[in-house]
């Protein structure tokens, strides 16, 4: 069998494999980016430049909308490209970079989500010493730590998927993915399938479980609450960031907790459009429609302009 590292690269099958879908997927999805695109970087912009958003909370939110920004932009701008060129050719180097770029971003988005159900944690459990303990120190630490892990985790998952030999040069998807990929393996790909599982459960499940764990502290919390406006505020100011931790976990574990021996192309694709394109593109929605702060913050940014904002910055 032919070792794929030996010739110029891949092949990406697209969106789907009927011709006449291509066109109109790549047109649906072109909007997408470019909303998912306005989306992310006007939550970036605002966070940024209004001074009532300077806290915790907004401050891992931008992190989020810039990892959000750079995971949609790895790979549709490619394979819109593929899908309106009909050049599907992608290099060995790009495709272990595009997957590398994608699995960093959305491990680094996992630990930041963590850290913002952490920070959520104790801004309702602890409200007396929230101001000194989540510091901006902290904040600085706990998304640096975020990036650390998820460069680190890409690394990992990068490595073992490419020291595979390859067999067949079309993949089943619209970019690198690992379960795809796995399935061009010459070799039996079960052991570093099940190094990728323990590393992947270990990592992510423990990422997961504290951020249940938050959420229970958070909703034990808020039932002790007498006030029914306390306690629909502080519902309000969680369920923006439940629903996001809801989408990412929910549409990843569909793709990547499979062995790849079952895995099915049209099933991954539909999965991937969901944890890739519609989660990114989603959150800035999410948080914007929930958040009266965020509201007012993209209402002055987009109604009364940029420079107010940066003047409210100033006088900060």
């Amino acid at each position: 069998m032919t070792n794929c590292t030996r010739i110029p690269g891949f092949i990406l099958q697209g969106f789907s494999v009927i011709p006449e879908l291509q066109t109109i997927s790549a047109t649906i999805f072109l909007f997408i980016y470019i909303f998912s695109l306005l989306g992310n970087i006007s939550i970036i912009t605002a966070v940024t430049l209004d001074s009532h958003l300077h806290t915790p909370m907004y401050f891992f939110l931008k992190h989020l909308s810039f990892t959000d920004l750079c995971s949609t932009s790895t790979t549709l701008p490619r394979a819109l490209f593929a899908a309106l060129t009909g050049s599907k050719l992608i290099s060995l180097p790009a495709c272990a970079a595009q997957l590398f770029v994608f699995i960093f971003c959305a491990a680094t988005e996992c630990f930041l989500i963590t850290s913002m159900a952490y920070d959520r944690c104790l801004a309702i459990y602890q409200p007396l010493t929230y101001g000194t303990t989540m510091t901006h120190q902290l904040c600085c630490a706990l998304v640096g730590v975020a990036w650390v892990s998820g460069l680190l985790y890409s690394s990992f998952h990068t490595a073992n998927t490419f020291t595979l030999s390859f067999c067949g040069p079309v993949v089943e998807h619209f970019f690198c993915d690992i379960p795809p990929l796995f399935q061009l393996s010459c070799t039996d790909p079960h052991k570093h399938e099940a190094v990728g599982f323990v590393i992947g459960g270990c990592v992510i499940m423990s990422c997961f479980v504290l951020t249940v764990l938050s959420y229970i502290q958070i909703v034990i919390t808020v039932f002790r609450i007498k006030s029914t406006q306390g306690r629909q505020k502080a519902f309000s100011t969680c369920s923006s960031h439940l629903i996001t931790v809801i989408l990412f976990y929910g549409t990843g574990s569909s793709a990547y907790m499979r062995p790849a021996n079952v895995y099915s192309p049209l099933q991954g694709r539909l999965a991937a459009i969901f944890y890739s394109i519609l989660t990114p593109t989603l959150n800035p929605v999410v948080y914007s429609m929930r958040n009266k702060d965020m509201k007012a913050a993209l209402r002055k940014l987009y109604i009364r302009g940029p420079r107010c904002c940066s003047e409210s910055w100033e006088e900060r």
